[in-house]
């Protein structure tokens, strides 16, 4: 299923200012998420559908569904090791699984009476959570939240195997928008088309206290 893709100027003024919030592309079975590889493990999960040669399933790897994130962290694929650009389309429940069983990566005191409890939950789960600065395409940080999750383990080969329904090949994609942006600047550039992304389970949303009708998800 291809990727749908809308002018960055027309999306960002539908996408709320600030806030904590899932920016994906999604539809009723699936949600994509963004990682970026250096040539030889981002050209065999292009060719194969799934991650092998060069993969590490021993250490923990972060995605995003956050397109223009993934752009900042990748300098639009002109970083070393991080040149092939890949869209990753991921079963809708397989996600919601990982934002249910997430920790953050940092002692949250809302959720964690004390350190100890946070630690003991951070060795249990095969799952991190980060909250950061969303980004303008220039790189520039925004005060909307965007999320990466980490994954290792068991997790982290479900998804590089039987969670991953589609491996999107987007590096010739990056370059041409990269170049775009260079020359004509914002108002030129196409991205995924990204709307704000809500899970099913309310107690989810509630739990990483989700931005919703410009309000967070907290009592």
């Amino acid at each position: 299923m291809p990727l749908v893709y809308e002018p960055y100027a027309e999306q960002v003024k539908v996408w709320p200012r600030d806030g904590r919030h899932i920016l994906a592309q999604y539809d009723d079975e699936s949600i994509v998420v963004y990682q970026a590889y250096n040539p030889t493990i981002g050209r065999y999960a292009s060719a194969h559908g799934h991650f092998g040669d060069g993969f590490s399933f021993s250490r923990m790897s972060w995605v995003k569904p956050n397109f223009l994130w993934m752009m900042y962290r990748c300098g639009w694929g002109t970083k070393e090791n991080q040149e092939v650009t890949l869209g990753l389309r991921l079963r809708r429940g397989f996600f919601d699984s990982l934002l249910e069983s997430a920790v953050p990566s940092t002692w949250d005191r809302e959720q964690f009476a004390t350190s100890e409890d946070w630690s003991h939950a951070v060795r249990r789960s095969s799952v991190r959570l980060q909250w950061d600065p969303d980004h303008h395409p220039s790189g520039a940080k925004l005060d909307r939240r965007a999320i990466q999750l980490g994954l290792r383990g068991p997790v982290l080969r479900a998804f590089a195997t039987t969670e991953l329904l589609e491996v999107i090949d987007l590096t010739e994609f990056v370059a041409e928008q990269r170049a775009v942006l260079s020359s004509r600047g914002t108002s030129g550039i196409l991205t995924p088309r990204e709307r704000v992304y809500v899970p099913e389970n309310p107690s989810i949303a509630k739990r990483l206290r989700l931005a919703i009708d410009g309000n967070d998800t907290t009592e």
